[in-house]
């Protein structure tokens, strides 16, 4: 039995087996130094080929798109959660030192903007819960939870809770991230050239002084620190970034991580992207593949509509309000807000607001309306 099937069906994998989009002691794909390093040179590869491109994110979408081809290859190849969650640290760092005094007086706008974003994310989920249970006929379970636009990782860890089919979840939200990332900037590139090198986002690693480094370092421990004691959602990334920004915001410095350790970040989650489908059989999966793309492209136009109306109502810029509203993962959207030159500040806070919500209200409309009706809860068939 294939590992898709195993999956599919509740088996237990084993300990060397991760099944499709899952991951194995503490990594995403297979364990072992091996998968690491085979990986993070398909991602660099990938990244460097995108660079020589001219492409707009560069390093991320090529690393993802890499090790994704590379994945669905049957290639043992894996990331350590652990690495992920130091380059979120880093990448939270460099969001900060975007911040500026002008988003202060943009902040009574953005309850606006949020406030649509709610609507707007009760809207698309219903719209895609509908597509996968009428339509798809997915389990009540898995289709609602396939249908949260939150972070893959929460939605992974309430579904499975509530008993729907973890497989599938990840996969149709690895799905949704990867098409995001890469729909977004080509997008942005294609209409309005816009683009931007990491090397120009970070500092020269010969500019920053020892003193410098002591700051960026400090923001990202201590910010990583309270944000997890606090337990705050997306806490390796949101809490580097706060005080990241609150530093830059004041004074303390101007400096930025350097670029060469950005590209490596943005390496590593791409790589990471492309390691979810690690075990995902193409032929097995076609099914919750292209679900997964059509709910994504769904999913786009209602964040460009909403994203319009936001506009109208607070006459914010409307590409600051797509970013935001946008159906992509905290870090990988903050990142694509990071190289179309967006409100970094704006970007990041709304997609942590959406992951609050979703994660928040989610399980509690799953327990008080969904719940209820379902006779017996159980994996799909497949």
């Amino acid at each position: 039995m294939s590992t898709a099937e195993r999956a599919s069906t509740g088996g237990s994998e084993p300990p060397d087996q991760p099944a499709a989009t899952g991951g194995t002691r503490g990594f995403i794909g297979y364990a072992g130094w091996r998968p690491v390093l085979l990986a993070l040179a398909i991602g660099a590869a990938g990244g460097l080929s995108f660079f020589f491109l001219r492409m707009p994110l560069a390093w991320m979408m090529g690393a993802g798109v890499a090790c994704t081809i590379a994945a669905m290859s049957g290639a043992r190849i894996g990331v350590p959660n652990k690495l992920r969650q130091v380059m979120l640290v880093v990448l939270g760092v460099l969001l900060g030192s975007g911040f500026s005094p002008d988003m202060l007086q943009q902040m009574p706008r953005w309850l606006v903007t949020m406030a649509v974003l709610i609507v707007a994310t009760l809207v698309s989920g219903s719209l895609i819960y509908a597509l996968l249970r009428r339509i798809g006929g997915y389990e009540a379970n898995t289709a609602y939870f396939c249908a949260m636009p939150g972070g893959l990782n929460e939605m992974i860890t309430l579904g499975t809770a509530y008993g729907a089919n973890e497989r599938v979840i990840a996969l149709m939200h690895a799905v949704r991230i990867l098409a995001v990332v890469l729909t977004i900037p080509v997008w942005y590139r294609l209409m309005y050239g816009t683009m931007s090198s990491v090397f120009q986002a970070g500092s020269r690693a010969t500019d920053l002084t020892l003193g410098d480094v002591a700051i960026l370092t400090a923001c990202g421990v201590v910010g990583a620190f309270t944000a997890r004691r606090a337990r705050m959602p997306a806490a390796m990334m949101f809490g580097p970034m706060l005080l990241s920004g609150v530093i830059h915001l004041t004074g303390v410095t101007a400096s930025r991580p350097p670029g060469e350790l950005v590209a490596l970040a943005q390496v590593v989650i791409g790589s990471a992207i492309g390691c979810r489908f690690v075990g995902a059989v193409l032929r097995k999966v076609m099914r919750d593949i292209g679900y997964g793309l059509v709910s994504a492209l769904l999913l786009i136009m209602l964040a460009v509509a909403f994203a319009w109306l936001g506009h109208k109502l607070t006459d914010l810029p409307t590409d600051d309000i797509i970013l935001s509203y946008a159906p992509g993962g905290f870090a990988e959207m903050s990142l694509v807000g990071l190289a179309l030159h967006a409100d970094i500040a704006m970007v990041a806070t709304h997609h942590l607001f959406r992951i609050f919500v979703v994660v928040m209200g989610g399980g509690l409309l799953f327990r008080t309306l969904l719940a209820p009706r379902l006779t017996r809860i159980a994996p799909p068939a497949g």
